[in-house]
């Protein structure tokens, strides 16, 4: 074989994955109308420059995607290897990435929302989809999901702050009560401990118009918003938080208990996504780095 039908390193490194992955060199030289003889004889020489180059670079996307939980698309996985100091432009990490058999876990179609919806009676939605605010703990969104155990059902309430995505505070039980809101927005309160009143924005759901709900509320100086009902869009930030965990990791999984399935969402959320998962919208950067950031920005560092 000469080696002219090598020279494109793509196609080089392309047989040394087939090779590796312990695909017959029988097989594989027969399919490129080559003799196993001088297949055997190529894959002795060295690489070139370029394809080591490519060979250690895709070492290193394997493992920020597997840090990731595999989740990551090489746009991210790209935003990761400049962090390492590495030089690289985005469609090199892509060829690498397809080369490795590396994307970005998909979820399943969500079904579509609706976009009317009848206002809530009792509270008014103040936040009207802005999304976007300046500061930290001006406004918070919280919302419940479900997930399936062989136990039965677990369910999960999240409270977010919009300014950085970050989830500040969450809950589990196995029933969907008014508890399980209040011990999420406890969370939020101890741990964000805000000194200026904070907008509040759920669904009307039952368990966010209960009376100890509206009390906690007014003892912490928290001012509540609600969605129309039945309009997702009004309470996109935390569906999308919903949409991101059951796809980067609850649909991936099989949980024998509810403590299980408690376990591994208290590692998403405050081993991977506060500290680690990159937001486009935060620049590339985590919930907690964002918000240090922002943080040095302010006090001048």
């Amino acid at each position: 074989m000469s080696k002219a039908r090598f020279s494109d390193d793509f196609k080089r490194d392309a047989v040394h994955q087939i090779v590796e992955r312990g695909y017959p060199v029988a097989e594989v030289s027969k399919r490129l109308g080559v003799s196993t003889h001088s297949l055997y004889a190529w894959l002795k020489n060295p690489l070139s420059k370029r394809a080591r180059e490519d060979k250690r670079q895709t070492k290193l996307i394997k493992k920020a995607w597997k840090d990731s939980g595999k989740v990551y698309g090489y746009r991210k996985l790209h935003d990761d290897l400049l962090d390492q100091g590495q030089t690289c432009c985005p469609n090199r990490v892509a060829r690498l990435a397809s080369l490795a058999s590396i994307k970005a876990q998909m979820g399943y179609k969500r079904r579509p929302g609706t976009y009317g919806g009848k206002p809530s009676a009792v509270v008014d939605n103040t936040l009207d989809r802005q999304f976007d605010v300046d500061a930290p703990d001006t406004v918070w969104v919280t919302d419940i999901t479900y997930i399936k155990t062989y136990e039965g059902f677990a369910y999960l309430a999240v409270v977010i702050d919009l300014y950085s995505r970050r989830v500040i505070g969450w809950s589990m039980q196995s029933r969907p009560t008014a508890d399980l809101v209040l011990l999420a927005l406890l969370m939020a309160v101890w741990r964000r401990k805000p000194k200026q009143s904070v907008l509040i924005h759920s669904d009307q759901g039952s368990q966010y118009t209960s009376i100890d709900r509206a009390s906690f509320l007014r003892h912490h100086n928290l001012e509540h918003s609600m969605s129309r009902r039945g309009n997702r869009h009004d309470n996109a930030v935390a569906e999308g938080f919903f949409n991101l965990l059951k796809r980067e990791r609850i649909r991936r999984r099989t949980y024998p208990s509810r403590e299980d399935a408690r376990r591994d969402v208290f590692d998403y959320i405050e081993m991977f996504y506060n500290p680690k998962r990159k937001h486009v919208r935060n620049g590339m950067l985590s919930p907690v780095d964002f918000e240090r950031q922002q943080k040095m920005k302010t006090e001048g560092v």
